[in-house]
């Protein structure tokens, strides 16, 4: 079923054009920067953007101009796990790794504690209406979700055809505390 759900979303996202994706990150960047929880967040946890996702470079770029702290998940694969790496410029601290996704350069991270963390922008392949998220199927997020503090505010972005009306959920899946689409 997981599966069916990702590949037609993965069809829907190819048919929409480079402009188009653009365009829609734009406006849902406006909503997440006028986000009470975002304007008053002091270390904001972004996701790198793959080409298939809302495009987060532009919002990692200001968010760190306004002196907020920005950190990267850091994934380390023989420990199954996420963690938040800081980053101070994107393009010099940043470089492709596992998956093709882009971290903190390896021997250059900084690992932020959990509770210091405000906000975390997630990711996924598709949201539903009671805000439970489909990633790509290998349960990093879920597992990192899991640790955070409840203050912490967890933010889905998202393109509108990304919105689904019900996901198929396991006990391990955590809805986010909000969902953004355009």
């Amino acid at each position: 079923m997981k599966h069916k759900i990702r590949r037609k979303i993965q069809e829907k996202i190819k048919s929409h054009s480079e402009l188009e994706k653009s365009k829609k990150s734009d406006i849902i960047k406006t909503k997440l920067f006028n986000e009470e929880e975002f304007k008053k967040a002091n270390v904001v946890m972004f996701y790198v953007s793959l080409k298939d996702e809302v495009d987060t470079l532009s919002m990692i770029d200001e968010t760190i101009k306004t002196g907020k702290r920005v950190c990267i998940p850091v994934i380390l694969k023989e420990e199954k796990r996420l963690i938040a790496g800081e980053i101070k410029d994107r393009k010099a601290d940043l470089e492709r790794q596992h998956f093709g996704i882009y971290q903190p350069k390896k021997g250059k991270v900084k690992e932020i504690p959990l509770e210091d963390i405000d906000v975390v922008v997630v990711p996924a392949v598709a949201f539903d209406k009671d805000r439970m998220r489909l990633g790509r199927g290998h349960g990093y997020y879920d597992r990192f979700l899991s640790l955070l503090p409840n203050r912490t505010k967890t933010i889905g972005l998202a393109f509108d055809f990304q919105v689904v009306e019900n996901l198929p959920k396991e006990s391990h899946d955590i809805p986010v505390w909000k969902t953004i689409a355009a």
